[in-house]
């Protein structure tokens, strides 16, 4: 345990007890397994009794020796709200440190004989606060765990702290032909954002459908098979734009949540991705951090869980030639648990994920305090198609500083295009975001029958209900 030094003793009167006592100012926890003794074995022990060590013939620059329970030496340091005023009491009345207060130790971890960690005095460990006394910033010390540690115990701890950040070279989406984007759906998403020419950030979520990309596939119905994203709708939830966040927007509650769900689920369509538009970046800044952890945790919500799932994110962003650009994209599994750790957050920089100090990453052999967003990307292709079922006409909700609100009038303009230029009443009714307005009005029962149609065209839209969507949008009988 190395030499313990104790100051101010009276050369005339002091005892054993008063190096006790003087011992006990900065190490008040100390458990004693042999005696002060004369001698390095610990055979020979001092006179107690408040005999003086003068006259057991020692004195300034003696030397003593003492067997003690390592994990109780525990040095505590003087406060710095006074002079000299460390108390050996376990209490704290404010005037310093007492034999309860856990900050400015100097302590460290050893390995004891039997394997197990203990915390033992260390002179030359650096102070440390008390938020900083655990086994990882934040957490708890390990003896506050539990006493007795084997260090097998320490290693599987500790690595449940670190990751290595490497690259995950595959997507689980089936990379042959990989999202497929209903060209209406993204035509009408970038025309809005080039009303303010891609210098707001907005996002929507993606609805389709995930099909297997082989039928003939045998692996097809397995955990493991990779499936072909078909994106069929876009809905843009409540947003607000602002650039002082890192996502660029503010999400706001959606009352009309519950009601998209049940519509896409009633219409054969779920949740298979989102999307977002951002102003234009340098060549290579794909995704700030924000937009990286926003897309793990919903590959988690997802996957319900870190588990591999062909949830999708697509962005859409200016090009330098003034073309809109399409990428797709999923963040691997180390960044979803990572995520789920809460292991990486926001930084200073948004091309890099910060690491939190609780836990270490080892990037490209060395721990680093960030990790570049890229490391966590793996490319996903694009194609586009025309839906062959649904169309996207109605206005968008929740859009400002557009000329076209979700209103009756705009839902008549909509489905009075029935009977010219090909088109039926039930393919202009087939329109998501159409369907989600009409939700407002109608009863969940008719909404139900209503998708019940447009989701399997042989079941015939009734009659009672084409009057009840004629009279809302206010169209005569010639519709």
């Amino acid at each position: 345990m190395g030499t313990w030094r104790v100051e101010n003793l009276a050369d005339d009167s002091a005892t054993v007890e008063s190096v006790l006592e003087g011992i006990a100012l900065t190490r008040p926890n100390v458990v004693y397994e042999k005696p002060i003794c004369k001698d390095r074995e610990c055979k020979i022990p001092v006179v107690r009794n408040y005999t003086t060590l003068k006259s057991q013939g020692l004195g300034h620059g003696s030397m003593l020796h003492a067997r003690v329970d390592p994990a109780t030496c525990a040095d505590n340091q003087k406060s710095s709200q006074g002079e000299g005023s460390t108390s050996s009491s376990s209490s704290n009345n404010g005037e310093g440190t007492t034999a309860s207060d856990v900050g400015n130790t100097l302590t460290k971890r050893v390995i004891a004989h039997d394997g197990s960690i203990q915390l033992v005095h260390d002179p030359n460990a650096k102070s440390v606060s008390n938020g900083n006394r655990g086994f990882r910033k934040g957490m708890a010390a390990l003896r506050d765990m539990k006493m007795q540690w084997t260090l097998q115990e320490f290693v599987d701890m500790d690595e449940r702290f670190v990751f290595k950040i490497k690259r995950q070279e595959e997507c689980w989406i089936a990379n042959e032909r990989g999202v497929s984007l209903d060209s209406d759906s993204c035509n009408d998403f970038q025309s809005y954002l080039r009303k303010f020419n891609f210098q707001r950030n907005r996002f929507a979520f993606l609805y389709g459908r995930f099909v297997d990309f082989d039928e003939d596939d045998d692996t097809k119905d397995s955990k493991d098979a990779k499936k072909r994203v078909i994106v069929e709708a876009i809905y843009e939830p409540p947003q607000e734009p602002d650039s002082d966040t890192p996502e660029g927007f503010i999400q706001k509650d959606d009352p009309m949540e519950e009601n998209v769900e049940k519509i896409a689920q009633m219409i054969g369509l779920q949740r298979v991705g989102w999307i977002l538009g951002h102003p234009p970046r340098v060549k290579g800044f794909q995704m700030s951090a924000a937009e990286v952890i926003m897309a793990a945790e919903l590959q988690i919500e997802a996957a319900d869980g870190v588990e591999p799932t062909p949830f999708v994110t697509v962005k859409a962003t200016l090009g330098d030639d003034g073309n809109v650009s399409f990428e797709a994209f999923q963040v691997s599994r180390q960044c979803m648990e990572m995520v789920a750790e809460g292991a990486i957050s926001v930084g200073e920089n948004p091309g890099f994920c910060a690491v939190s100090d609780t836990f270490t990453a080892i990037q490209e052999g060395k721990e680093s305090k960030t990790v570049e967003n890229n490391f966590f990307l793996t490319v996903v292709p694009i194609v586009q198609h025309s839906s062959e079922k649904f169309v996207s006409q109605f206005p968008k909700p929740n859009r400002d500083h557009d000329a076209r609100q979700q209103t009756n009038a705009e839902m008549k303009n909509q489905l009075s295009k029935s009977g010219s230029a090909g088109w039926t009443f039930m393919d202009l009714l087939s329109d998501f975001n159409l369907l989600i307005y009409l939700s407002k009005f109608l009863d969940p029962s008719d909404i139900a029958e209503i998708c019940g149609s447009v989701s399997d065209r042989d079941i015939p839209l009734k009659n009672g209900h084409k009057i009840i969507i004629a009279g809302l949008a206010g169209l005569d009988a010639s519709y």
